[in-house]
């Protein structure tokens, strides 16, 4: 195993400094359609080779694109003109021996299934057309899976990220883009899309969030119809923040900034399909939240895109989402601690459980002892890892969200 550091960090924690900005596209947002699609062809693909071939094979799925389509929108109703475009692209395996994995199969029925679960206007069939690029992997990569003892070898010199706790910020825009795409709501509030995002700007004890989600035109007759149900969804979205503050004083709630009343179409988030991706925008694996599901400027990230990863040698996703998990069971299980930062750094072809450096920073409560502290994380980041291989077989039946 390589080196373990662990480090005291002197600057102020994030929930107590004075500007704090946190983001998460929801899911219908064209970005995180893509990580959710490339995400479920991954596993899927992963099955099929453990289950038919009894080990995993090369193969990545990060690298996939939505192109937006073209709708004509209308009260009561519009309706699709141009599909939305998925393409695949990236690597597999798609013959082993003289036995062919059927991998465009399974990428199509992948991404049909998880539209049909999470996207309740779009129809998989008609509404997107299914472009398929995956070519096969390079002879070096493949190598990496074909050892028979111990964990494979990181297919990347990469690095890793995570921290706990979230801060109330952070807490806040998760638990709402969640509730806005809940069963419940939707079932309140049948008339939103999926296409969900939540911006906060924290200034000391004040919270602003700008949330756009569009109301589907099938179900609003005319403008005032739409400005009605507004005001209805923003009283419910601020009831929800309010009950969930603690350190803040006061919030306000912007909801679909872009709207002007009197101008018609122009000035009303409508949609046909819940989707920006009907018309207006396109999405890219990789582009929207981090791993656990937000985009913190005040922390530090990783520009890995995990989702469509293998869960088995690439460390790109395996890192970020163990460094996350395990940050915040150190943070859980060690009294003292205020924030914790967690790096796990590979070197390519080294196995997977022996990162050349682990790095735990830590801010401690005053009084704790550091150096007390300081021996138990590093005793926990040895354990996290002796159960890596563990922790991959998890990821691999999508126990962890990636996105």
């Amino acid at each position: 195993m390589g080196e373990i550091v662990v480090e005291r960090m002197t600057c102020a924690p994030v929930s107590e400094r004075r500007v704090e900005i946190v983001e998460r596209k929801g899911l219908g947002h064209p970005d995180s359609m893509c990580d959710g699609i490339m995400e479920r062809v991954a596993q899927a693909l992963g099955r099929e080779y453990l289950n038919h071939f009894g080990c995993v094979y090369h193969f990545n799925m990060d690298k996939g694109l939505l192109v937006a389509g073209s709708v004509e929108r209308k009260f009561g109703g519009g309706k699709v003109k141009v599909p939305m475009r998925l393409i695949f692209g990236d690597r597999a395996t798609f013959r082993i021996g003289e036995t062919r994995v059927p991998v465009h199969e399974i990428a199509v029925a992948s991404a049909r299934e998880w539209i049909a679960e999470n996207l309740r206007f779009v129809d998989p069939g008609s509404d997107v057309i299914y472009q398929f690029e995956i070519r096969p992997g390079s002879q070096e990569l493949q190598g990496l899976f074909q050892r028979k003892k111990g964990l494979p070898g990181a297919n990347d010199t990469s690095t890793g990220f995570g921290y706990a706790p979230l801060t109330e910020t952070e807490a806040i825009v998760l638990e709402t883009e969640l509730y806005l795409n809940s069963i419940d709501f939707k079932e309140r509030f049948p008339e939103t899309g999926e296409d969900v995002k939540v911006m906060a700007i924290r200034k000391d004890r004040r919270l602003g969030l700008t949330i756009a989600m569009p109301l589907i035109d099938r179900f609003v007759k005319d403008e005032d119809s739409y400005f009605d149900r507004k005001a209805i969804i923003r009283k419910a979205i601020k009831e929800f923040v309010s009950a969930r503050t603690r350190q803040v004083e006061d919030v306000d709630i912007s909801y679909n900034a872009l709207d002007k009343k009197g101008r018609g179409m122009d000035g009303m988030y409508l949609s046909v399909l819940g989707t920006s991706a009907e018309d207006a925008d396109s999405g890219e694996v990789g582009r929207g939240n981090r791993v656990n599901g937000l985009i913190s400027f005040n922390r530090p990230s990783s520009m890995e895109a995990a989702a469509g990863k293998n869960a088995f040698s690439h460390v790109g996703k395996i890192y970020n989402v163990f460094a996350n998990k395990v940050a915040h069971q150190i943070y859980s299980s060690v009294p003292g601690l205020l924030e914790i930062y967690v790096w796990f750094t590979s070197r390519i072809g080294t196995r997977i459980d022996q990162p050349r450096i682990a790095v735990a920073q830590l801010q401690v409560k005053k009084g704790a002892s550091y150096a007390a502290i300081s021996r138990k994380v590093h005793s926990l980041l040895q354990e996290h890892l002796a159960g890596l291989g563990q922790f991959c077989d998890e990821l691999a039946r999508g126990k962890y969200s990636v996105y």
